[in-house]
């Protein structure tokens, strides 16, 4: 498993941008509630309690998270839970799955629109482990913002701008 250092570093070469980070503080949250909405209504149950995949899913993602770096993961649970409570509510809504997907695709325009201003890809389309990145990204965007985890921002930063300038090569043919 990469280490969080590498998985930031190789996520934030591609989001060096302000604006683009600006999108994506809208658009990754908006993908993460719809998806979490629309596996909340894959419902189950087991020993008699009512389980979904959103749950399932929230486990095995922040058992990850917190094995990449824990106070970022306090931070992405004290994210997620809302994230699943308010998405449990809107199952019972008349049509969730419309909204989820409704919301799920403004999202990602918001993130395509945000890689327009960094004029480079998405990280997902070179390592789809990326997309589970994301999140972990803007909690650490979100520390360095507050003044926390200066260490670890001294480290990923001049990585990704390595890897940033080693894209830029690529694309010249250098």
């Amino acid at each position: 498993m990469k280490s969080a250092v590498e998985q930031l570093a190789t996520y934030k070469s591609v989001h060096l941008n302000p604006k683009n980070i600006r999108t994506h503080f809208f658009g990754v949250p908006m993908i993460i509630w719809s998806a979490f909405l629309m596996l909340g209504t894959i419902r189950f149950e087991i020993a008699g309690v009512e389980l979904t995949a959103a749950m399932v899913l929230m486990l095995f993602v922040l058992a990850y998270y917190y094995k990449l770096h824990v106070k970022l993961a306090l931070g992405l649970t004290l994210f997620i839970i809302p994230v699943l409570i308010t998405s449990e509510m809107a199952v019972h809504t008349a049509q969730p799955f419309m909204l989820a997907i409704s919301i799920f695709v403004i999202g990602w325009i918001i993130q395509f629109v945000g890689h327009k201003y960094e004029k480079a890809k998405p990280a997902f389309m070179d390592d789809l482990n990326q997309l589970l990145i994301g999140p972990f990204f803007l909690m650490a965007e979100l520390y360095f913002i507050l003044g926390w985890e200066k260490q670890l921002n001294a480290e990923i930063t001049p990585i990704a701008r390595d890897k940033r300038r080693a894209i830029e090569a690529a694309k010249r043919g250098l």
